[in-house]
């Protein structure tokens, strides 16, 4: 099962990955993407990405105790239900134990993903520093008090360089063309910012990532949001930053911030994401 938050001004969504899952499982899955600041309420803002809830569980009873237990913390009108339920192997308990991982602990953790493939756990991502690293296993370990569970601790530490560019996108949107790839001369000064910022952070490497929103098909709308990132790859080759630390992601329109029912909502959807790996 995936789960994909929405980010808050200081973290960025991540995502829990599940049994069977890697987003695809021999028994059941999980996954859970970007979880937002610990500040963040179920009253947060629309502009909050939403939490997606994808992949496969065993029975109906675990599929809605995930949910629940994501509407608790981020509030209903964020979490998106994308769960299959299958006839899939799980381990005894594992509904409880799952939901036991998707605790208020992992709001500290940005751009990260939790993953429960059976009874391993793997949780990489984020933090602000070494200590925080080892807390958020250390509460994960905690909760779930079962040694047939393994975790391993994928997070990283430091989240200035993300911060940087977070800072300088300064939730812009970086503009195209309608329905073309082709930066305006709006976007192209949003990016002049942007390579100011890489050129601070360094040899760092960057994920650029592009959104739409949901009018017209997937497919199209996956490929133009690849397009774009590819676009604004190339533009910011072009103002010095080697295009070996920057690679390029589509998701078209699966992860809004906003609702695309509203020409303010698709607005913001269709938009360019800068995420250090």
């Amino acid at each position: 099962m995936r789960l994909s938050v929405p980010r808050s001004h200081a973290f960025r969504p991540w995502l829990i990955a599940g049994l069977a899952l890697a987003v695809a499982a021999v028994q059941a899955q999980t996954a859970v993407a970007p979880l937002p600041a610990a500040s963040t309420t179920p009253a947060a803002s629309a502009a909050a990405k939403p939490v997606v809830a994808a992949g496969t569980v065993p029975d109906e009873a675990t599929k809605a105790a995930v949910l629940n237990r994501l509407r608790e913390l981020y509030g209903a009108q964020r979490v998106v239900d994308r769960i299959q339920v299958d006839a899939v192997v799980a381990p005894p308990n594992w509904r409880q134990h799952v939901v036991t991982l998707l605790g208020p602990g992992l709001q500290q953790v940005s751009a990260g993903k939790l993953e429960i493939n059976g009874n391993a756990v793997r949780i990489s991502g984020e933090v602000g520093n070494e200590a925080q690293r080892q807390q958020v296993v250390s509460d994960l370990s905690t909760a779930l008090s079962n040694p047939t569970y393994t975790i391993t601790n994928a997070l990283r530490s430091g989240g200035g360089k993300q911060n940087v560019l977070d800072a300088a996108l300064a939730n812009r949107i970086i503009e195209f063309q309608s329905g073309s790839a082709t930066l305006t001369p709006q976007g192209q000064a949003v990016l002049n910012e942007m390579a100011a910022a890489m050129r601070q952070i360094g040899n760092a490497r960057v994920q650029v990532i592009g959104h739409t929103d949901a009018v017209g098909r997937r497919e199209s709308n996956v490929a133009l949001s690849l397009a774009r990132a590819g676009a604004v790859r190339g533009y910011l080759e072009q103002q010095g930053i080697a295009g070996g630390n920057l690679t390029v992601l589509g998701l078209g329109p699966d992860q809004p911030v906003a609702d695309n029912a509203t020409p303010d909502g698709r607005a913001r959807n269709r938009r360019i994401e800068f995420r250090v790996l």
